[in-house]
């Protein structure tokens, strides 16, 4: 034990150390300053053409293409009735609702029994239970429509959603088109914070990388597909644990292109507790790891150019919170055994106060781009403070935890679905 202290001073004194300590501090400012000015680009280029929008480059062909949605589920019998109600007041002339059922053990199919009835829905019913992506490629076979909107269970999609997003489909080489969730049950501290990531993390970064050229991933929430590109790249994996993020790698090292819709909006359900936020998130970053493991030999081809900036920032952005976890754990050690660590303070100073200032900038500047569809958000802008404090942390650890089993394990262990509904 006496030999720690010796051990901890040398290291903080070694290249790797610095290098970590550096990376640490530069990246998150780096990054935010690259999100904030492409996502302007995107804005002023995308989003403010006449009519507003880039889907508003193109228009409905006559007749327009049918359109099938898709809902896969498993136990949703707290949620299934709104998200079908949802879907069926959709503004669009030619679409049908397919709920794709796979095995609930609940009252799912019963909740599902007049829309049956009344002949507004198709059932497509399986006995087994083999996870979300087996679902949606037994249903792709029974669908009627050439574009598949596929939603989740506990999303509810405005009535809209078909008329700003088709339209990106006049593009051939368009295979999908994501739209953008909204955070509908906000009544916990934890949902509020997510409330403002989806505001100002996913929907900036899916404008940043509209301009790069590349998505990282769609939200498996709410995507429309062209069934001709899924069959292309054949179906989804199911052994991946997030197939949405595959998915969008697979269509794109293809060349299909994928897009952006802001005003494709969903309102959605998220973790109101801290067990089911780290389920969710341990999902993520064995899917993450999945795809990494799968598809970074992009890197060493060029045909595949434009999707590197996409696997640069996925690897980049697991180095750092491999860098957060290490040293802040080294920093709380050296502090415990009261020796003051290289580089640290237990009192933000300035270039903590820099990076706190320019996250703030960051998720400010989401909440000003989404505010245009939806208003509600504003009174939770306040929460973005707490973002760096508390999320940074979480998010964190689960990715230095569980995006090495992703890696390094070919089939790991996952949760098939989410199944807490509020």
């Amino acid at each position: 034990m006496a030999e720690i202290p010796g051990i901890l001073i040398a290291f903080q004194h070694t290249t790797v150390y610095w290098i970590m300590l550096l990376f640490f501090g530069f990246y998150p400012i780096l990054s935010a300053i690259v999100w904030l000015v492409t996502s302007a680009i995107y804005f002023s280029g995308k989003e403010k053409l006449p009519g507003e929008a880039e889907a508003d480059l193109y228009t409905l062909p006559d007749p327009p293409p049918a359109v099938s949605v898709l809902i896969p589920a498993y136990c949703e019998e707290k949620v299934i009735e709104a998200t079908v109600e949802g879907a069926l007041r959709i503004d669009y002339p030619d679409f049908e609702v397919v709920v794709v059922d796979d095995g609930s053990k609940d009252a799912t199919v019963a909740r599902l029994a007049p829309y049956l009835e009344s002949g507004r829905i198709r059932l497509i019913r399986k006995t087994v239970n083999e996870g979300k992506a087996m679902a949606l490629n037994d249903a792709l076979l029974c669908l009627n429509g050439e574009i598949v909107l596929t939603i989740d269970a506990d999303a509810v999609v405005d009535p809209q959603i078909l008329l700003h997003i088709v339209p990106h489909f006049s593009s051939s080489r368009v295979a999908a088109v994501t739209g953008n969730p909204r955070v509908s049950n906000r009544r916990t501290l934890l949902s509020k914070i997510q409330l403002i990531e989806f505001t100002s993390i996913v929907g900036l970064l899916r404008r940043a990388q509209r301009v790069w050229g590349r998505i990282q991933t769609v939200s498996g929430v709410v995507v429309a597909f062209r069934k001709k590109a899924l069959f292309d790249v054949g179906l989804f994996d199911p052994s991946m644990a997030t197939e949405d993020i595959d998915m969008s790698w697979r269509l794109q090292m293809r060349f299909w292109d994928i897009r952006y819709e802001p005003r494709g909006l969903v309102w959605m359900q998220v973790p109101e507790t801290i067990g089911a936020f780290f389920s969710q998130r341990k999902r993520w970053a064995v899917g993450l790891g999945q795809v990494l493991r799968s598809h970074l030999g992009i890197l060493l081809r060029r045909k595949n150019l434009r999707q590197w900036p996409v696997a640069y920032e996925s690897v980049l952005s697991i180095l750092w919170a491999f860098c957060f976890v290490i040293l802040t754990s080294l920093w709380i050690f050296s502090y415990a055994i009261g020796i003051p660590p290289v580089g640290a303070h237990p009192i933000p100073n300035f270039w903590g106060m820099t990076i706190a200032t320019v996250c703030i900038l960051q998720l400010t500047a989401g909440v000003a781009l989404d505010r245009h569809y939806d208003r509600s958000i504003l009174p939770y802008a306040t929460y973005t403070v707490l973002y760096p404090l508390i999320y940074w942390a979480i998010t964190s650890t689960v990715a230095f935890l569980y995006t090495p089993v992703g890696l390094l394990r070919k089939r790991p262990r996952i949760t098939l679905w989410k199944t807490e509904r509020t």
